[in-house]
């Protein structure tokens, strides 16, 4: 396994605010898919490419992490690091290559590249912690690391030279996909309040549901895909989390339809519009779900 050491560091442009508004409308029409790993405690999906491939990671009884493929055709796997104690596949591209973190000592991650069978090790120069988030078409990879001090900062690797990813005035940054254009999306918080952001050409506009308490959060997914239609998700004036799709400018809610689902989440969307998250129920158990449209 090698580790790129390249960097160079920089904080981009100033905040630009949210210039869409669209009134929220319901999801409807669509066919959801649960996504549960056999025997699993909780299942979580982030990523999803044109084919329909999805990546994430399965949680078993024992409070044990796994990554977790499923291709196109349903089929599901598990797979882990090898000396790791917590794996964790979030993003995956059009050729399907899969980024993620892991960790062989509780609490220090590292971000990784699995490409045609080949693990690579991703650790941002001098930073305490790494997670790889998202991989673009190009291989670009987007994510966050942590530094000496704690404080969360998100990077893009590109051609082997880290860039770091600053949302001015914020306490806490994480970039989570990057489009074939090169626009990134992601987390961050101004205070305990968390937005979420999109990044063109070195300008930040934040991404704010309508009338929500909060949008997004720390590792929360957050989705874009080549026609630049966003997925994220926010938390209303009673506590509920709902998934949500931004597309020419109009927000759409998205609810898993299950009377048991208590909380909804939007991670990733491919290019013909298909949505992966994942819902908690009743009894505090997480399910991915892919929603074909």
């Amino acid at each position: 396994m090698t580790r790129w050491q390249a960097t160079r560091s920089f904080v981009l442009a100033a905040l630009v605010p949210v210039a869409v508004f669209g009134v929220p409308v319901s999801a409807t029409s669509q066919t959801f898919t649960a996504i549960e790993y056999p025997g699993a405690m909780h299942t979580r999906v982030f990523g999803i490419n044109p084919r329909g491939d999805i990546a994430g990671f399965h949680i078993n009884l024992d409070g044990t992490f796994h990554g977790l493929l499923r291709d196109a055709d349903g089929t599901l796997s598990s797979f882990d690091v090898p000396g790791a104690v917590f794996t964790a596949a979030i993003g995956i591209n059009p050729r399907g290559d899969v980024v993620g973190f892991y960790a062989t000592t509780p609490g220090i991650f590292h971000g990784f590249l699995l490409r045609r069978g080949q693990l690579t090790t991703i650790d941002f120069p001098g930073a305490v912690s790494t997670d790889a988030l998202g991989i673009g078409a190009s291989g670009d990879i987007v994510g966050n690391y942590r530094d000496g001090a704690g404080r969360v900062h998100g990077f893009h690797l590109r051609k082997g030279v880290f860039a770091t990813i600053d949302v001015p005035g914020a306490t806490y940054t994480e970039a989570f996909q990057i489009s074939p254009q090169g626009h990134i999306v992601g987390n961050y918080q101004v205070g305990a309040v968390s937005h979420e952001f999109l990044l063109v050409d070195g300008a930040f506009t934040a991404i704010d549901f309508p009338g929500a308490v909060a949008t997004g959060g720390p590792l929360f997914g957050v989705g874009i895909n080549p026609q630049g239609a966003i997925v994220g998700q926010y938390r209303d004036t009673v506590g509920r989390t709902h998934g949500f799709l931004l597309d020419a400018g109009e927000y759409t809610s998205i609810d898993f339809p299950d009377s048991t689902a208590m909380a909804t989440v939007a991670t990733a969307i491919n290019p013909r519009g298909d949505i992966v998250g994942r819902y908690r129920d009743a009894t505090g158990k997480d399910r991915g779900y892919l929603m074909e449209r």
